[in-house]
């Protein structure tokens, strides 16, 4: 353990900028602005409303998070977004159908004050939507600039101390690392000749590294989680993290499965679907979209439950995903899941979830909390990947070579003891011998 890191306050505002300004993003401002209005409670998120243990249960010291490391308010956050759909917040938050009128109605005046900056966008990478709002540039390099520019131009407008960058935008289509995402010079040459491998999100990304303002991913879709921009942010001190907010069915796997492998009940077929309408939902009934999505999900329960450590229990699952567009439910997704699973003798049992979840009311606190967990990261020297994030992602950001840690509980108790140490104690290891007399 290395010695408390030394944390600069958390003085004046904190403008969190959000590429994608639909569902998710329109939900976490308005929430935003509702807790600050008194309106509604921040409910799920940590940073708002969990407390944390600090030494011995005897010692009954459960301070709240924000009460306990440096946390930038809400009171302090400004809001700033890209979108390739001009609507203000309030015409957004209205067209996404998340929230209902009588949340909207007494915000409104504060939401049409957030409207979207013209976005880096193509069609190429997002097919099922569109819009005007859209930079152009003769190559991707003019627009990064252009990205650059918006951010040091909305610093100064809003009179930001720091910034934070949270990608709240559609999922683009699935692509691999390559030559162009090894090294900065190599990325950037590919900016400057439009590399077909650069996509949007990159380029956002390489803005908010470039200007040393933290970022994380909350889309399936290669984005910060590049060689290049990986090495970039260690060497400007920017922390990073991603990617894919976990939210529905997601979350429920991630805690089910930890608890069946817990109790070494196996596993034969992990068969999910889901129902959602919404401008998520239509962006995934593109299968290039939708691929880039079913990465994301399949890889949780191998690393969960680790078929090649327990090959008689999980070493035949079968696991399928599915994801179908159906424009009735909107933001109102169904995730359906039948799991078979293996008892004692052989004996088989099922288990069926039907999860009736708001994918973007899931998201929103999530949105907060990295925000705010960035920001602190940021002010505490941690540069590069933020795995004690890992909590609130589907595809876990991790340094080569490392596997991700999926099992939501481990998760959370790594980003705890990350946030012990932050504040200058020390990591519960919940051995319990110091109550008991062995001798």
């Amino acid at each position: 353990m290395t010695d408390q890191p030394e944390i600069k306050p958390a003085e004046g505002r904190l403008g969190v900028l959000l590429p994608g300004f639909g569902a998710v993003a329109t939900t976490f401002v308005a929430g935003v602005e509702a807790a600050r209005q008194g309106i509604a409670e921040p409910i799920g998120s940590l940073t708002q409303l969990n407390t944390i243990r600090l030494g011995k249960r005897t010692e009954e010291r459960t301070p709240l998070i924000r009460d306990f490391v440096p946390l930038a308010s809400l009171d302090q956050l400004v809001f700033g977004a890209w979108d390739p759909i001009a609507d203000d917040g309030y015409d957004s938050a209205l067209g996404a159908g998340v929230l209902d009128r009588r949340h909207l109605d007494p915000l409104e005046d504060f939401l049409r004050s957030v409207k979207p900056m013209p976005a880096v966008f193509h069609k190429d990478y997002v097919r099922r939507l569109d819009g005007n709002n859209v930079k152009s540039g003769a190559t991707k390099m003019e627009l990064a600039e252009a990205l650059r520019e918006d951010i040091r131009r909305f610093r100064e407008e809003n009179e930001c101390d720091r910034l934070v960058m949270v990608w709240c935008g559609s999922t683009e289509i699935f692509l691999r690392t390559g030559p162009v995402h090894e090294t900065l010079e190599a990325f950037e040459e590919g900016l400057r000749s439009s590399d077909p491998n650069i996509s949007p999100s990159m380029i956002y990304a390489y803005a908010a590294v470039l200007e040393g303002i933290p970022y994380a991913n909350g889309a399936p879709n290669l984005s910060v989680d590049i060689p290049a921009l990986e090495q970039a942010a260690i060497e400007r001190g920017v922390p990073v993290a991603g990617k894919d907010f976990k939210t529905g069915q997601t979350l429920m796997k991630t805690i089910l499965a930890p608890g069946l492998k817990a109790r070494m009940l196996g596993i034969d077929g992990w068969f999910s679907t889901n129902i959602l309408g919404n401008r998520d939902g239509a962006v995934l009934d593109d299968p290039d979209s939708f691929k880039t999505k079913e990465e994301s999900k399949l890889g949780v329960l191998e690393h969960i439950l680790q078929p090649e450590m327990y090959p008689e229990l999980y070493g035949k699952l079968y696991h399928k995903v599915r994801i179908n567009y159906y424009p009735p439910r909107g933001d109102n997704k169904e995730g359906w899941d039948n799991i078979d699973i293996t008892g004692w003798m052989g004996y088989g049992m099922q288990i069926k979830v039907d999860f009736l979840c708001r994918d973007s009311i899931l998201a929103a606190p999530i949105v907060l909390d990295l925000a705010l967990f960035l920001d602190l990261a940021g002010r505490t020297g941690m540069k590069g990947i933020q795995e004690w994030l890992s909590f609130y992602f589907k595809s876990p950001q991790v340094a080569e070579g490392l596997y991700p840690e999926h099992d939501l509980f481990i998760q959370h108790k790594k980003l705890k003891n990350t946030l012990r140490w932050i504040g200058g104690e020390e990591p519960l290891t919940h051995l319990g011998t110091e109550y008991y007399d062995y001798e």
